[in-house]
């Protein structure tokens, strides 16, 4: 909601970079959508090391 009231602000200031700004986002989106990827992927591989480390320990509590 915030973004859209901040839209609506910028298109009654300045209507062409209101305009451009909605054209650009899509694009913005598609090319920032690998490096999200990749950021989901490290984490899981670091999720992954965490585990397989603090494995010993979880089994020698029990």
């Amino acid at each position: 909601m915030f973004t859209f009231i901040a839209w609506l602000i910028l298109f009654i200031i300045c209507w062409p970079l209101a305009i451009l700004a909605l054209v650009l986002y899509p694009v913005f989106w598609i090319l920032t959508l690998p490096f999200r990827l990749v950021g989901i992927a490290v984490d899981g591989v670091f999720g992954l090391l965490k585990g397989i480390i603090l494995l010993p320990g979880k089994l020698l509590q029990r």
